[in-house]
């Protein structure tokens, strides 16, 4: 809204510093900084807000040490990370672009499931929450949302550059003093991590394949790994800091991501695919970053406001359509290794047991405890520690995938 407002300002009476909203580094700062401060500021509000509505954790007896001293700690904080995100984005962003709307309707369609699962949870005291079905529903509803839009809609485009064959020359390369012409494409073209030819194309899935049904595997893989994401993020939620600092960590990494691809220049040097109209969603990231790093002012250890399903369901989501909308989808099991080894934890654990449980009688297990944190809090590993360790793993695997731009 204020780059719309400082636009018509700057355009009707060249008022002095309005130019400052043309530019996405300076909205995207401002972004991150108008997040961080909403979540400090009205965290405090939310806190006691929650506490006077008795809206608090109930937590099972896992047998940790520690844990029922977080007995009515206050959930549902993952409220003020939703309206610490939109807000700076829809006071800082450009709202026609199609990469922001999708992250907005991201955003408030799943922290309204995770709203709901939460609020069975407190309110209808259903441990429970929200059946498992309804939840798939959701997270397959946004990823057809997602998929179809990013398939068909004629401004997700990449541009290609090639040799000019007429004599309307759109881009020259300074360094060769060779003519080139660009034209902008749809395609559904993604990036391979380290990878020479790192670029990789949804039809050539199914070579046999009409290529009139190539939408129909695009969106089936991009609900997959929305669900799996969201689900990840969610199943990382259960130490204090420990989703919210990983996903900041991941957000800022594709922040980077949306900025380099989204510039002619950054793009070209690093020989990587020039998306036109991504670098608006660097102002998203910063926005989500701030969110998740404010939001730690108060669930770092020991946590006084727990995100629940409504912070970590979003979080997620949002991380996966951030994933997509770069062309990194296929670096997620990297960057989003932690929340990766979590999943694979839980899987691990059942899988295991059932099995051992069929053959021999009895289950056995392969970790002391599933998700993973929980296997090291066994341990007596503090879980301040516990966090701050998974931090590094998170801020390494950041590191690595920012790497891929020139290890291929």
């Amino acid at each position: 809204m204020l780059y719309y407002l400082f636009d018509y300002i700057e355009r009707t009476f060249d008022f002095p510093g309005a130019g400052l909203f043309q530019y996405i580094s300076f909205r995207a700062g401002a972004a991150a900084v108008l997040s961080l401060m909403i979540t400090i500021t009205f965290g405090k509000t939310l806190i006691s807000y929650l506490r006077r509505k008795q809206v608090g954790e109930d937590i099972r007896d896992l047998g940790l040490e520690g844990q029922m001293q977080k007995k009515g700690t206050p959930t549902m904080g993952g409220l003020i990370i939703i309206a610490a995100i939109l807000i700076p984005t829809l006071l800082m962003a450009r709202l026609d672009n199609v990469y922001v709307i999708l992250l907005i309707a991201t955003t408030i369609w799943l922290g309204l499931i995770g709203f709901l699962d939460d609020y069975i949870k407190v309110f209808r005291k259903n441990k429970e929450g929200l059946a498992g079905r309804f939840k798939i529903v959701g997270q397959v509803t946004i990823g057809l949302i997602v998929g179809l839009t990013l398939y068909f809609n004629d401004n997700v485009v990449v541009r290609e550059v090639r040799p000019a064959t007429t004599a309307s020359v759109q881009v020259i390369q300074p360094t060769e003093g060779r003519k080139l012409e660009y034209r902008d494409v749809k395609s559904m073209t993604t990036t391979v991590p380290f990878v020479k030819n790192n670029e990789f194309n949804y039809g050539n899935i199914l070579p046999f394949l009409d290529k009139n049904y190539t939408w129909i595997i695009f969106t089936l893989i991009v609900i997959l790994i929305i669900t799996a994401v969201s689900n990840g993020a969610n199943i990382t939620d259960g130490i204090d800091g420990l989703a919210a600092g990983t996903s900041a960590i991941i957000g800022l990494t594709l922040a980077i991501f949306a900025y380099l691809s989204g510039r002619v220049d950054f793009s070209s040097y690093l020989n990587i695919m020039y998306i036109p109209n991504l670098g608006e969603l660097v102002i998203f990231c910063t926005a989500f970053v701030g969110a998740c790093l404010g939001f730690l002012w108060y669930n770092a250890y020991p946590a006084q406001v727990f995100m629940g399903d409504t912070g970590s369901l979003s979080l997620g989501g949002i991380i996966a359509v951030l994933a997509l909308a770069v062309r990194k989808e296929l670096m997620i099991p990297l960057l989003c290794g932690v929340f990766l080894i979590e999943n694979l934890s839980v899987i691990l654990q059942v899988s295991y047991f059932k099995y051992t449980k069929k053959k021999y009688g009895e289950g056995r297990r392969i970790f002391l405890m599933s998700p993973l944190h929980h296997h090291y809090q066994k341990k007596n590993i503090h879980e301040a520690k516990i966090v701050t360790r998974f931090w590094i793993v998170g801020i390494l695997l950041a590191i690595l995938s920012l790497a891929m731009l020139k290890l291929r």
